[in-house]
């Protein structure tokens, strides 16, 4: 009997800041989820077979929120098995940055950009909460 390895999907998100002309932070983009599990969410999506992660979260960045992103800094990998109730997932997640008013297309029913200071880590889906957390404290510590 042939041994067939069985491994987590592998995804990425980004946490993709918007900057005006001025080099200024707009703030963060969230989507709203066009599919189960439905909410508020980081863009983001599956690495295909192939590809680099990083140039993943450029695409999935473009294919869901349609802004053009420039990868500053991995934030981190998350890989609870419990992230997502539908199977186990690990994910890259990069801080990203553009410019630009993102729109929803892709598996994005909509996309928001949303000030710092008003994002609601309590309502994302999946882990989303506890990534924006580690992102807020890493880089806006004077935010509560």
């Amino acid at each position: 009997m042939a041994f067939t390895p069985k491994t987590p999907y592998l995804t990425t998100d980004g946490i993709v800041e918007v900057y005006n002309s001025s080099e200024e932070l707009l703030g963060i983009v969230l989507i709203q989820r066009k599919y189960p599990p439905i909410g508020m969410a980081l863009p983001g999506g599956f690495v295909e077979i192939g590809e680099r992660v990083e140039d993943a979260c450029v695409r999935e960045m473009k294919e869901e929120i349609s802004l053009d992103v420039e990868i500053k800094e991995l934030l981190g990998v998350y890989s609870d098995p419990m992230r997502d109730k539908r199977f186990h997932t690990v994910s890259v997640v990069y801080v990203c940055k553009a410019y630009g008013k993102p729109q929803g297309a892709d598996d994005a029913k909509e996309a928001f950009l949303v000030p710092i200071k008003d994002l609601k880590l309590d309502s994302l889906v999946f882990d989303h909460g506890e990534i924006l957390r580690d992102y807020l404290q890493k880089f806006h510590s004077t935010i509560k």
